[in-house]
């Protein structure tokens, strides 16, 4: 859990949209955009996952399929004002480059690379207008400076998320718009168990895990969160095209 604020919230009067927002590090960042003072429209492809967030008074709920480009623009028109884009929807494939499908290369790209230049390229030109918003996306210390085993497809995308978040930085820098990623470690969340349960030996899975972060633990998402607040927050108005790594020492 997030200690309790003991300051004026970071976030308020902030307009926050989050994708993949239904779990993991995704629904810790909704949780701690709210407890930040900012209002957040929570987004994902199965919105029964964000059923809970309904009565929230400070929450809007949407249905949107990050790679599905006319279901983004919709939610982007209906969402003019959002000052912060969260880009945390995405797909882990595994394998290496012997194992893995032609078609798990290009879903990594559909869901981990294109669905962001989808939603930035339709929440970017009402932040332009304002001139002032904020990006931040969900990379991975698992891509362009360490790669793990069996993660190909996976490594391949981040690296690219990687290089998309520093071109819109770049292209953009003197419009009021700034760009940023996070690239964690392996963090425990919903997602994570699912892949170690299908290895079939869960407590096995686990402590080979835990063996890669040199901390002796798996992040939490919670952790992740707190860095989005920061890059979300006027804190951060001088950074702009970084990768802040957050892995425990995994890439050391």
């Amino acid at each position: 859990m997030r200690p309790e604020l003991n300051r004026a919230p970071r976030l308020s009067g902030k307009s926050c949209l989050v994708t993949g927002a239904g779990q993991g590090i995704g629904r810790s960042i909704v949780n701690a955009f709210l407890a930040d003072g900012a209002a957040v429209v929570a987004t994902d492809r199965d919105v029964t996952l964000l059923d809970d967030l309904r009565a929230h008074e400070n929450v809007s709920i949407a249905l949107m399929d990050v790679t599905d480009v006319a279901a983004v623009n919709a939610v982007a028109l209906a969402n003019p004002g959002i000052d912060v884009l969260v880009n945390c929807a995405g797909w882990v494939a595994s394998g290496t480059i012997l194992d893995a499908a032609e078609e798990d290369l290009s879903r990594s790209f559909a869901i981990n690379v294109q669905s962001m230049a989808n939603t930035i390229r339709a929440f970017l030109p009402a932040m332009l207008d304002r001139q002032d918003g904020a990006i931040i996306n969900i990379a991975s210390v698992v891509s362009a400076g360490k790669a793990a085993p069996n993660r190909f497809a996976y490594a391949t995308s981040k690296a690219a998320v990687v290089g998309l978040t520093k071109s819109v930085a770049c292209d953009f820098i003197g419009k009021g718009i700034r760009c940023n990623c996070i690239s964690p470690g392996t963090v425990e969340s919903p997602s994570l168990e699912q892949r170690m349960r299908a290895l079939g030996d869960l407590e096995t899975a686990r402590a080979a895990f835990i063996a890669r972060q040199p901390m002796g633990r798996l992040g939490t998402t919670d952790e992740i969160a707190s860095v989005a607040v920061l890059l979300a927050s006027d804190e951060a108005r001088f950074m702009t095209g970084s990768d802040i790594v957050i892995d425990g020492g995994m890439s050391l």
